[in-house]
């Protein structure tokens, strides 16, 4: 799976032209990424290689758990581990997924044939695969490879994944991945590779029993407080979905208080018109009232010489009109009654009947359509006058 390291690396402007090329094919050959994803996908490759020169851009197969096989972009090589003042290579491969950058990247830890895997290790599996809390907590679009890199560094300084295993019959060209800086001792180039942080094989035969389990005891703690962070996230979050709802519950109801506020303010408005038209009306009949108290207390000393067509007194020419057509009109009706009482007991025949109630019905019409203009043109002046009254009033609403 790791190419050889005698591979020559890509410079810096290489490495542009290979990313913008691969990145840039269309058709059966371009890789599954999603068109808004590719520029950020080049932006985290070019930023890793130029932090971290040891880890290569490169194309290579990628099989899931499914069985499902794709062409992925990978980073390739080794990254520096200090440990107990020593620094080391370890050797990985980062595999960029199809949902990459949304989602986080697989992380696989890369042993050569003279390198093996810890076991148990907190953060990598027998079959190399890596977990780190900050790959649990991937956060796009601000978490990137450098940084997982620098993660990838601080955790296996604390714990290094890797040891190395004397082999029978030593490679006489190892590969270079060794201390960083510092020409292996003889007796370490005989091994197949540079010298691990623990040393010979079997390392837990070693270690200090106290040790181990305060490391696991750590390692518990971790993954319970990582597991009770995610609870509670889950917890806030379902609590945020409740009160965007409630919040969305206030927002209607605003909105329907505010509605009705208006409704309520127009019902106020109106009345206080109405209130206004009753306040001009009874000003209109006390002095009315006033004017004819008088003509009510003679009329009084008078009553057996009092003439019923001299005790109201009609105000203008259309009260005058309307009073005589609302006379006529049910003066007119009056007859028409009579006329049916003496038809019903034979006093008036049929015929005189029928003419004479035609007769009176159309004189009554036109006192009726009469009465109806004279009306109109009195609410009209009413209403003119109400007007002129108004600025002059001394009630208010």
């Amino acid at each position: 799976m790791v190419p050889p390291p005698s591979t020559p690396s890509l410079d810096s402007q290489q490495i542009q032209q290979f990313l913008s090329s691969v990145l840039s094919q269309r058709g059966p050959s371009s890789l599954p990424y999603t068109e808004d994803s590719k520029w950020l996908i080049r932006q985290h490759l070019l930023s890793l290689t130029s932090r971290y020169p040891s880890l290569q851009p490169k194309t290579a197969t990628f099989t899931h758990n499914d069985g499902r096989s794709v062409n992925l972009l990978q980073a390739d090589g080794t990254i520096p581990m200090p440990y107990q003042g020593v620094t080391y290579n370890i050797p990985i491969i980062i595999w960029l997924i199809e949902s990459y950058p949304r989602y986080p990247p697989v992380v696989y830890v890369n042993p050569t044939r003279d390198m093996i895997i810890k076991r148990p290790h907190p953060h990598v599996s027998p079959s190399g695969l890596v977990s780190i809390p900050y790959l649990q907590n991937w956060i796009y679009p601000s978490s990137n490879l450098v940084d997982l890199v620098v993660n990838f560094c601080s955790a296996f300084s604390h714990d290094p994944p890797l040891y190395s295993q004397r082999r029978s019959n030593p490679n006489p060209n190892p590969p270079n991945y060794g201390q960083q800086q510092q020409p292996p001792p003889p007796r370490v180039a005989a091994a197949g590779y540079p010298p691990s942080p623990y040393g010979r094989a079997q390392p837990s035969q070693t270690e200090d029993a106290a040790e181990v389990y305060r490391r696991n005891a750590v390692n518990k703690l971790v993954e319970m407080v990582h597991g009770d962070i995610i609870k509670m996230r889950k917890e806030r979050e379902a609590e945020m979905e409740g009160l965007f709802s409630a919040q969305g519950v206030l927002r209607k109801r605003e909105g329907e208080v505010n509605k009705g506020l208006k409704e309520m303010q127009d019902e106020k408005e109106a009345l206080e018109q109405q209130l206004q038209v009753v306040l001009m009306s009874t000003d209109v009949l006390a002095g009315w009232v006033r004017e004819n108290e008088g003509k009510i207390k003679n009329l009084g000393n008078n009553n057996d010489n009092v003439d019923v067509d001299e005790v109201f007194h009609c105000a203008d020419v259309l009260s005058k009109q309307m009073l005589d057509c609302t006379a006529a009109d049910l003066a007119i009706e009056d007859v028409v009654y009579s006329l049916d009482k003496a038809l019903q007991e034979g006093a008036v025949p049929f015929d005189q009947y029928s003419r004479n109630v035609r007769l009176l019905s159309r004189e009554q019409f036109f006192h009726k359509a009469t009465a109806a203009k004279v009306r109109a043109a009195q609410m009209q002046a009413q209403v003119a006058s109400m007007a002129a009254r108004a600025p002059h009033s001394n009630y208010a609403p």
